[in-house]
């Protein structure tokens, strides 16, 4: 396994002795950052199924064995109960709550899964000249539901969720071929141009993050986002779950480069 240096690790210290407690956006830079998944081992063979039918949106890079805290495959060391700096707990009939670890809500039959983020696609962008917008602002950036359903598997089903992010129109081609070197991280862009074909009304009302403006002759351009899995996971009327909070990701020691396929 690829690694650069040390600061994912020493970063995963850092938050699990609560030293760090804000969002990962920019920390560890080179460094995977993943979405995380935690359910019960009865579905866990289901979920990822529907991660592996939604590639391109739930790019699924670890899973834990049940009850097993680590992702070796992933980093030295990790253990999803106290490494990230928040979680979002989901427990039927209650409403969704943050905490800053999960110790006391992990069980014998829970299952662990890291799922990619286009973050590790900025990097490329930015080296080959390519502005980000959000990047600048520093924001997330605007999320979408579509109308275009993701492909079920047992009890998960649902809305695709998209990002969107706005470029100059002669960048657009120099983006598709950057991040189509990185399909285990979502890859090429889904989607090019009007909203309309994925059924987004207003580009200025995100179903989640940011709106960001549109420049005057800006493209959007959109990919597959991991909250298609949380559309799922709220569809799916399980006993609990857990997820990361929002911007509080899963730095691990992979290396964006590694990703890269050219």
């Amino acid at each position: 396994m690829p690694v650069a240096d040390k600061r994912a690790r020493q970063l995963r210290d850092e938050i699990r002795a609560g030293r760090v407690t804000g969002l990962t956006t920019g920390m560890a830079a080179g460094h995977v950052q993943c979405n995380l998944v935690v359910l019960p081992a009865a579905h866990a063979a289901d979920f990822e199924t529907f991660c592996r039918a939604n590639a391109s949106a739930c790019p699924l890079l670890g899973m834990s064995r049940p009850g097993d805290a680590a992702l070796p495959a992933l980093g030295d060391g990790i253990d999803v109960r106290t490494d990230l700096p928040g979680y979002r707990v989901s427990i039927a009939g209650q409403l969704p709550f943050e905490v800053s670890d999960i110790r006391s809500y992990w069980r014998d039959d829970a299952v662990a899964l890291a799922i990619g983020c286009w973050f590790s696609m900025e990097q490329a962008l930015l080296a080959a000249g390519v502005r980000l917008r959000h990047v600048e602002q520093g924001i997330q950036g605007p999320l979408f539901k579509t109308t275009l359903p993701a492909t079920s598997a047992g009890h998960f089903s649902g809305p695709l969720v998209v990002s969107m992010r706005p470029f100059a129109p002669d960048e657009v081609e120099r983006v598709r071929a950057v991040t189509a070197r990185f399909p285990r991280v979502h890859g090429a862009p889904l989607h090019t141009g009007t909203p309309d074909a994925l059924g987004i009304r207003d580009l200025m009302q995100p179903d989640y993050g940011e709106p960001i403006e549109m420049e005057t002759d800006a493209v959007p351009v959109y990919w597959g986002c991991g909250l298609t899995a949380l559309a799922a996971l709220e569809r799916a009327a399980l006993p609990w779950y857990i997820t990361h909070a929002p911007g509080k990701m899963l730095v691990t020691d992979l290396l964006n480069a590694s990703l890269e396929e050219r």
